[in-house]
């Protein structure tokens, strides 16, 4: 019986350890899209280069 409850203490700790990490690994994609959508625009992104467009005669 107490190999039982030590194997289950340690599947308890195992289990918070998951959950620990996956609540880090969830708030990290959270914080990299939130960056990612902040540098985007309403209208979308918009090229300043000048060599898009033709020489016109």
């Amino acid at each position: 019986m107490f190999e039982y409850e030590l194997h289950r203490a340690a599947h308890a700790e195992l289990v918070r350890e998951a959950g620990v990490q996956r609540l880090g690994r969830e708030a990290a994609r959270a914080a990299k899209a939130a960056r990612r959508a902040g540098r985007r625009e309403p209208e979308g992104r918009v090229s300043a280069g000048r060599d898009r467009y033709t020489q016109v005669a």
